[in-house]
């Protein structure tokens, strides 16, 4: 079970970005579990969609309540995002990214029980929930991705979005984080975006509102449409912000790890 939730390759580029595990200088205490077991126990949670108390400890060894501890622990060391980067930079060395046109989109998650960056989503009675924003490359794999309430516009997203796509290294020169063109629905139509990207030399395709038909925008966004579903098959809602976050960083490394070992 824990070798095929992870396997070898994905767990060699897992040991590159995990903290050291810290000493007793007293000695003593009760073994750590091994982090091999503890992640597979963290990647069957998230595609399982099960809760920590749920999880089968007789199959992984630690129990839900150390995997959610360990979880916690990775989450505020920012593991997650590091792990996802150096998936992409696999990609990028072997020049299978498609940076000529990347697009974005969002997608809407019902909070049942509110919690951190949730608010009343305008498209379902005011009902509480969060938004997860997207950047993916042509291809659909997802490089950027964030978190706000249900109740927070899609144009408000775009530029922290394309801040947040890391430097993903090139297969000849320098690290690349720009796409040559980003298309996006009538949800960012917005003068000052499209200004925005162009001071960045990132050529907009946005749809402009009661003049372009989406039909045409969708010969280019349906891969990221296709990456939004990928992710709902991961469990991803969470009380707590950075959890939630680092549940969706989960689903997206997996999404690009298993495109990889194709």
């Amino acid at each position: 079970m824990v070798e095929w939730l992870v396997p070898d390759e994905l767990w060699e580029l897992f040991q590159r970005v995990v903290p050291e595990v810290p000493t007793r200088p007293q000695g003593g205490g009760r073994r750590r579990h091994g982090d091999w077991e503890v992640l597979a126990a963290i990647v069957f949670a998230a595609t399982s969609s099960c809760t920590w108390r749920q999880l089968p400890s007789a199959s992984f060894g630690p129990s839900g309540a150390t995997a959610h501890r360990r979880f916690t622990e990775w989450s505020k060391a920012r593991v997650w995002a590091k792990l996802h980067r150096l998936v992409l930079d696999e990609f990028g060395s072997r020049g299978e990214l498609d940076w000529s046109r990347c697009a974005i989109d969002s997608v809407n998650i019902r909070a049942l029980k509110k919690g951190d960056l949730t608010g009343p989503n305008p498209v379902d009675r005011g009902k509480y929930g969060s938004k997860v924003h997207l950047i993916s490359d042509r291809t659909g794999l997802p490089l950027s991705v964030g978190i706000s309430g249900a109740n927070v516009h899609d144009s408000q997203a775009l530029v922290p979005l394309v801040q947040g796509i890391p430097p993903i290294r090139f297969r000849r020169g320098r690290r690349r984080r720009r796409p040559g063109k980003l298309h996006g629905d009538k949800g960012y139509d917005y003068n000052h975006l499209r200004r925005w990207l162009r001071d960045r030399r990132i050529t907009p395709r946005i749809t402009r509102k009661g003049t372009d038909s989406s039909q045409r925008l969708g010969r280019h966004r349906w891969t990221i449409e296709r990456t939004m579903a990928w992710l709902a098959g991961c469990r991803r809602y969470e009380r707590k912000a950075s959890h939630f976050l680092a549940f969706t960083s989960i689903a997206c490394t997996l999404i690009c790890y298993r495109r990889l070992t194709k």
